[in-house]
């Protein structure tokens, strides 16, 4: 039977790669815009001894993507947080209304993985559980990417859909919901201690819709994590090695999130706040119909396609929720 110290070994190793490939994506950005503003220099000059318009409006084409380039390292420095600049850990789950809830989930989980595509991030799926007719009870993604944590966490909440139902027979009008939540990726070294004697382990066979692919093996696992109750599985992965390492990865994330709601709720209290979280309190409506419209109710931006932002064009919400935070965390 293999040590707790081999599990440990592996995941400081994925940890120490993913921190070196986010060191060298870091200085890459930097170390193109300097060649850009290089560049760009040369091309004013040589259009100022020229006079040439055509060299102009090249000044100009290239001064819009310096432009945009330093617009995202600004956004960089609104992820100002401990763990923003690490993986994210994205679970949803579908809310009261069946199919139709479950459906708006699969619809989350490809709206946030083509977002990441254009990011250029890597999504794993760590566990989920296909709906009863169609879409997705739930979800644990993790996305893989140089500050994936502090874009994401802007999603963290409940989102509202409504539409006409493709799966109403009379075509009428339905409310859905589903709740996000985003933690960071946590390091093993920091603070979260985890006791092994505080873990109970199961492990089973993992679910499936049948045939050759029904995993025939014990690879599945649940870790409870007994003074918490925090329990986390996954079944995602054909070895339990794998399943193993993605559930203490979700754990950890867990017990660190529990952590910092409590110093949240120390924080609210000293300033006599009461913050409360409901169902019914979106952070975020996509309207389908009768018009066209997504609005996030904490900062008010909207954009009326709401078949491009569920094709992932999210970034104009996640910059004006990084700016408000940064606002008010300045005042």
């Amino acid at each position: 039977m293999l040590e707790s110290g081999f599990w440990d070994d592996q995941e400081k190793a994925q940890k120490t790669v993913q921190r070196v490939s986010a060191l060298r994506d870091r200085l890459a950005v930097f170390q193109n815009l300097e060649r850009d503003l290089e560049d760009l220099q040369v091309l004013v000059e040589l259009g100022e001894e020229e006079n040439d318009e055509a060299v102009a409006a090249e000044v100009k084409k290239n001064l819009r993507s310096v432009n945009e380039k330093v617009a995202d390292l600004e956004l960089a420095v609104l992820l100002s947080g401990p763990y923003d600049r690490g993986n994210a850990i994205v679970s949803l789950h579908a809310g009261a209304g069946g199919t139709e809830a479950q459906d708006w989930v699969e619809m989350l989980i490809r709206m946030y993985t083509r977002w990441a595509e254009r990011h250029r991030f890597k999504v794993e799926i760590l566990d989920m559980l296909p709906g009863d007719e169609a879409g997705i009870k739930s979800a644990t993604l993790e996305v893989i990417g140089s500050n994936a944590y502090g874009y994401l966490r802007s999603e963290k909440g409940v989102h509202r859909l409504v539409r006409i139902s493709p799966f109403d027979a009379a075509a009428r009008r339905h409310t859905s919901f589903a709740s996000v939540d985003v933690l960071p990726e946590v390091d093993d070294e920091v603070e979260v201690q985890i006791n092994p004697e505080d873990l109970k382990i199961d492990t089973f066979r993992s679910g499936g819709a049948g045939g050759q692919h029904v995993n025939k093996t014990d690879s599945a696992v649940r870790i409870t994590h007994l003074p918490t109750g925090i329990v986390v599985t996954c079944q995602n992965e054909r070895s339990q090695l794998s399943n193993r390492l993605a559930a203490m990865k979700m754990l950890r994330a867990r017990l660190m999130d529990l952590e910092l709601r409590k110093k949240e709720a120390e924080l609210a209290s000293l300033r006599g706040e009461q913050q409360e979280i409901a169902w019914g309190s979106q952070i975020r409506s996509y309207v389908f119909h009768p018009y066209s419209l997504v609005k996030d109710h904490r900062t008010g931006e909207e954009v009326g396609n709401v078949n491009a932002v569920m094709d992932g064009e999210i970034d104009s919400f996640i910059t004006a929720y990084l700016r408000e935070k940064a606002r008010k965390d300045n005042k």
